[in-house]
């Protein structure tokens, strides 16, 4: 049975950034690599013949009309893409998978709109193969019911937590969370089973999926605006001066979606270079924030001191968390900003992925668009990505980091 056996199960944010590329950045030309942060229990270049032939399943996948009907459904979802996506088909010449003595490599490259597409697909596979192989040589692991049993002590951890604090506090903005687990899940039958989980044990506090294919499924708003792709494609784009690459961005995405998908993300230069260009146009246009990188108390803070300085009202805006966030984490985050701003907490691998292993630091990044280097100044230094040490030099001098 393939791994991916539907295109609506990636993440909402590859449709949405790949609306605004499709309508004006036709002509990009983009190389995406995949790269593995931590030390896997074996090495992932064993993997290579099995993620090709997933990949060669993959290449003959097409959407169906009840998909696009759906995507179509979604209101910020244009006619013109769903008619893109009625045709579109992964061409297998674009990705290329091999093994270099332990490394494994994945290498996306082509026309940007026809190998974007691939990264979560691709850490998806990843994912499931290394963790089916890691099942077979620990018997004595039982993962699933692992999973089980650490999901029921969150959900127990949530509904006490939010019982005690609706009887002692009802000034406080609401707890509410998102599954982001597509990326580096354990399996896709294991993340079906913990948002079938979470909808049914918490349908108060859980708002949705960025699994498009489950969000359908499971009647969920799909969640999800922008990734770090989105933003750092314009540090290569002709005719963009690379100190203004985020206000064009912004702006492009302005136009795009007219009031809708309102959340932007802060980190790719880091919060401070971020926050000089989110001038008052951009900060009453959009609906809020995203948290990925750094210290999440300092980011807030950033945040609501920005707001306040061009006298916007918290109340009115909304702070969403998503870096490697678990319960706890979230429920802290929450309790310390929840009397001045709504927030939203995006948690991934530790709902799909905790389940006794330990989990893959995977990633599939935009490298290059153009012909010009691309990268990413994260506020945690781990994060930072880049392949042109030069280029990254010149980053940081542009934005005085």
């Amino acid at each position: 049975m393939p791994i991916i056996k539907s295109l609506l199960e990636t993440d909402l944010y590859k449709f949405t950034m790949w609306q605004p590329m499709l309508n004006g950045m036709q002509e990009n030309q983009a190389r995406y690599e995949f790269v593995c942060r931590n030390r896997p229990e074996f090495p992932l270049s064993e993997l290579a013949d099995e993620v090709n032939a997933e990949l060669d399943y993959l290449c003959t996948l097409r959407f169906t009309e009840d998909e696009l009907h759906y995507l179509g459904s979604l209101r910020y979802i244009k006619r013109s893409f769903v008619d893109f996506l009625r045709i579109f088909q992964f061409q297998r010449q674009n990705i290329k998978v091999y093994a270099e003595g332990d490394v494994l490599r994945i290498t996306a490259q082509g026309s940007q709109i026809h190998v974007m597409g691939f990264e979560i697909y691709v850490l998806a596979i990843v994912n499931e193969l290394y963790f089916r192989r890691l099942s077979r040589q620990n018997p004595h692991i039982n993962p699933l019911k692992k999973g089980r049993a650490l999901l029921s002590e969150k959900i127990n951890l949530l509904q006490n937590t939010l019982l005690r604090q609706n009887a002692h506090d009802l000034k406080g903005y609401p707890f509410i969370f998102f599954e982001f687990g597509v990326r580096r899940r354990f399996s896709g039958e294991w993340q079906e089973e913990v948002v079938r989980t979470l909808a049914n044990e918490l349908p108060d506090s859980f708002k949705g999926t960025s699994n498009v294919y489950l969000a359908k499924k499971f009647n969920l708003t799909p969640v999800g605006t922008m990734a770090h792709e989105y933003l750092q494609t314009f540090q290569a784009m002709r005719g963009v001066q690379l100190r203004y690459f985020q206000k064009v961005a912004l702006d492009k995405w302005v136009q795009e979606y007219r009031g809708d998908l309102g959340i932007a993300l802060t980190d790719v230069v880091g919060m401070d270079a971020f926050l000089a260009d989110f001038d008052l146009f951009f900060a009453k246009l959009f609906d809020g924030l995203r948290h990925d990188s750094g210290d999440p108390i300092e980011w807030g803070e950033k945040a609501l001191a920005h707001y306040a300085k061009l006298g916007i009202e918290p109340s009115t805006k909304r702070l969403v968390f998503s870096d490697g966030l678990d319960i706890p984490t979230a429920l802290r985050l929450h309790e310390y900003f929840m009397h001045r701003v709504p927030t939203g907490f995006g948690i991934g691998t530790n709902l799909s992925n905790d389940v006794g292993f330990t989990p893959l630091n995977i990633v599939m990044k935009l490298i290059d668009c153009n012909g010009q280097p691309t990268a990413k100044l994260s506020d945690s230094p781990g994060k930072t990505l880049c392949e042109n040490p030069v280029f990254l030099h010149y980053l940081r001098q542009v934005f005085e980091k």
